[in-house]
């Protein structure tokens, strides 16, 4: 379950990301990227987390403009989480596995951001619409 839940939780991001209006979709989750290069600081990998900060903050800058950049910046977050998995102190201190858990969800929202962080709610509704659409009359 520890793998499992994670992997939801990174679909439930996506999935609540896309009530956000795309216009702000997008830096909404530069945001995230920058929030997210901030969570380990005292996170027991010493001077490590000052140039590991400074690394997702200009990243996430770039993601201000660039879905890419989002995408590319929630990697490095997925290394750190492992770096802390294995060294250091867990992101969330009362529980153990949150590094663990959070290095399963990051690849995901990666993914989605990697795809230009598409509504996934606009995305079934498309397809919806495509699959209920009587089919036209060929001629021949």
């Amino acid at each position: 379950m520890q793998y499992i839940a994670p992997i939801g939780i990174g679909i439930l991001y996506a999935l609540l990301m896309s009530l956000v209006r795309e216009q702000h979709r997008r830096r909404l989750n530069a945001v995230m990227v920058a929030g997210g290069g901030a969570a380990y600081l005292s996170g027991g990998m010493g001077g490590w987390e000052f140039p590991f900060t400074a690394l997702l903050t200009y990243v996430a800058f770039r993601g201000l403009e660039s879905w890419t950049w989002i995408g590319i910046g929630r990697l490095p977050h997925t290394a750190w989480d492992v770096a802390h998995r294995v060294k250091g102190d867990p992101i969330i201190p009362f529980a153990h596995t949150s590094s663990l858990g959070c290095a399963n969800c990051d690849p995901v929202i990666a993914l989605w951001c990697l795809r230009g962080g598409p509504s996934l709610i606009g995305l079934v509704r498309d397809r919806r619409r495509t699959e209920h659409r009587e089919p036209t009359p060929t001629t021949g």
